[in-house]
């Protein structure tokens, strides 16, 4: 019960990582706010999760709406009067070469994986100040970190979300808020994002990781659950790799 009592958005919780994690921290104890724009299985996510001992509450949310953001977050203060964490999440990719990105694509990136991050933050943050303390996870990649053919945009944004990281662990604590702000830069994992990865690109993949394997979302959802936990207490800023040993 490392979250028991704790209010914690994650977004992009309706599969993959997310959902992961939505479930790891109902099982600790939290009161989930489950947003994604899939409001079946954010259903089917609270359902299964009903008989834990924490409570997911699903709301379809897009992370590239302000306006629905600001609402959401005033909601929650209303509600629970703080909170406790945000999992930064949602994410999608739209890969090309550099010569055939579409503008499209790579406006539908940056809105999602990079400014969503900054909407979420921006609305909830001012909560976290007033209580004095909170903890914030974005989720980074290991593409932010050594880049990758065919993903201009994803590595831009997930580099992106790096050095945000760093800039609010510094600016969120002026004032003596305890606010701690961390990222993680999952490697390859097995998520519906990369099961249209074709089978020999897989192979090839887990020839480069020292682990010789895809890692699994629970596992993920395992570092996300110590950052938002306070057996993190003395991490911020941070970059934590979950790669297999991939980057070293």
């Amino acid at each position: 019960m490392r979250l028991e009592g704790k209010v914690v958005i994650i977004t992009g919780a309706a599969s993959g990582i997310g959902r992961a994690s939505a479930r790891k921290f109902c099982e600790e104890g939290a009161i989930v706010i489950a947003c994604d724009l899939n409001e079946e299985l954010l259903n089917s996510l609270a359902e299964e999760t009903k008989d834990l001992p924490g409570e997911v509450i699903p709301k379809r949310l897009s992370v590239t709406d302000r306006e629905a953001i600001k609402a959401l977050v005033a909601e929650i203060k209303d509600k629970y009067g703080r909170i406790d964490g945000l999992v930064n999440n949602a994410g999608i990719t739209r890969d090309a070469l550099i010569q055939k990105m579409s503008e499209e694509d790579w406006d539908a990136v940056i809105n999602v994986n990079l400014k969503g991050v900054f909407n979420m933050t921006q609305f909830v943050v001012p909560v976290m100040i007033g209580q004095g303390y909170g903890s914030i996870v974005n989720t980074s990649s290991v593409v932010g970190v050594y880049g990758n053919i065919g993903q201009t945009n994803y590595a831009a944004t997930k580099g992106g979300v790096i050095a945000m990281t760093k800039t609010w662990a510094k600016e969120f604590t002026r004032r003596g808020a305890k606010i701690r702000v961390n990222a993680v830069a999952p490697g390859f994992i097995k998520t519906p994002m990369t099961e249209k990865v074709p089978e020999k690109v897989i192979k090839m993949m887990e020839e480069k990781i020292p682990l010789k394997r895809m890692g699994e979302a629970e596992e993920i959802a395992n570092v996300y659950l110590f950052l938002i936990s306070d057996e993190s207490s003395y991490i911020t800023g941070q970059v934590i790799g979950v790669d297999g040993g991939l980057v070293l």
